[in-house]
Order: structure tokens, then C-alpha cells, then sequence
């Protein structure tokens, strides 16, 4: 997707530790023209597996996929990685690793929210070592709901979340991969070294 590439290259900066800093437009500062776009790009590719709700984690993933299941008219589910006074029982769960945070979550999901005929899209801002993805996975495995595949705003693909998801024969949309931060440049797969 162009304009998001664009706006990586314009915008994003290369962290140590293989971080891509997209907060200006993505992950903290939120551009909504951009997630619309991103969100309308997915339900594209996505518009002829019977999609009937989205899924995310919060807190990043919640824009992209909003607006993702805003353009298939379903609704949308963020696994919350707190518990509160309101999500206390009768809930599926799974262990979710954040690799910038280094913090491991445990996320979870209303059962009430989910139906057993339910085809679930998986949406994250970002796709590494693909650990957000496979522990809604997990929940969708508990829940015995079918994922149709993930969508995935930007993807690492030179760390092993996409390859390893793509291995499983889980169905990956990315709408910008990256292939590589070195030297503190960004570099896209569809781009020349």
C-alpha cells in the first residue's frame, strides 16, 4: 500500500533492537484518514471469506481493525490485556509476549462475544514474531471459531511471526512488509536493495 509506505519512509524511525518507531501515525498519534484507508485496503482482500467479526489486541491494534470492520459492516473485538471490574469470568484466554515492551500479556476475550459459526479476522498494527496473532489463535482454538486469515498493517519480514504463520497455513495479508531496519534504513520487500 503506497501511502503507507510513504508515510513509513517519511515518518518512521529505526530504533535499536529491530524497532520500527511508526508513532507518529500508527501506534500512539493515530492518522485516522490512513487507518480508514487501511482498514478499507483489508476488508478488500479479506471481502469473500465470510468474515463476521474482527479481532484485535489493544492497544494498537484497535484503529486498524475498527476501521477494518467498519468496511465489512461486522463487528469488532479487542482482546484486553487487563482485567477490570466489568471482565472478570467466562472468558477465553492466552499468554501473549510484546517484544518492544518485553512484557508478557495475558490477554482475554468475553465468551458472550463469540459464536460458534463465527469467521474470525485477525488485525494487528504490527507482525514480528507473530505473537499476538498466534495467541488470539490460542482463544479462537478455545472457542472452536474458525480464523480466516490475519491482516497486518506492517510486517517484519525478516523476523519469523509471518513465515511461521504462513507455515501453519494461516492466510497473511500485510499491507507494507518490511525487510530490513539495517543501518537504520528501512527497506520494503517490493523495493530494490
Amino acid at each position: 500500500m503506497r501511502e503507507l509506505v510513504d508515510l513509513i519512509k517519511k515518518s518512521g524511525k529505526v530504533l535499536p533492537g529491530n524497532v520500527l518507531k511508526v508513532d507518529s501515525f500508527l501506534n500512539h498519534q493515530v492518522n485516522p484518514v490512513l487507518m480508514q484507508h487501511c482498514g478499507e485496503e483489508l476488508a478488500r482482500r479479506f471481502k469473500d471469506s465470510g468474515v463476521t467479526r474482527v479481532w484485535t489486541v489493544e492497544s494498537s491494534g484497535i484503529a486498524p481493525a475498527l476501521m477494518t470492520a467498519l468496511a465489512l459492516g461486522v463487528p469488532m473485538i479487542f482482546a484486553r490485556k487487563h482485567k477490570s471490574l466489568t471482565l472478570t469470568d467466562d472468558l477465553y484466554t492466552a499468554d501473549v509476549y510484546s517484544y518492544t515492551k518485553r512484557v508478557t500479556n495475558h490477554i482475554s476475550i468475553a465468551k458472550r462475544f463469540v459464536q460458534s459459526d463465527d469467521k474470525i479476522l485477525l488485525v494487528d498494527d504490527f507482525l514480528a514474531n507473530g505473537q499476538a496473532v498466534s495467541g488470539m489463535m490460542e482463544i479462537a482454538k478455545q472457542a472452536g471459531v474458525q480464523v480466516v486469515g490475519a491482516g497486518i498493517v506492517i510486517e517484519k519480514s525478516f523476523q519469523p511471526g509471518g513465515h511461521n504463520l504462513r507455515k501453519a497455513g494461516v492466510r497473511v495479508e500485510s499491507l507494507a512488509k518490511v525487510k530490513s531496519l539495517a543501518d537504520g534504513k528501512v527497506s520494503f520487500e517490493e523495493e530494490k536493495a
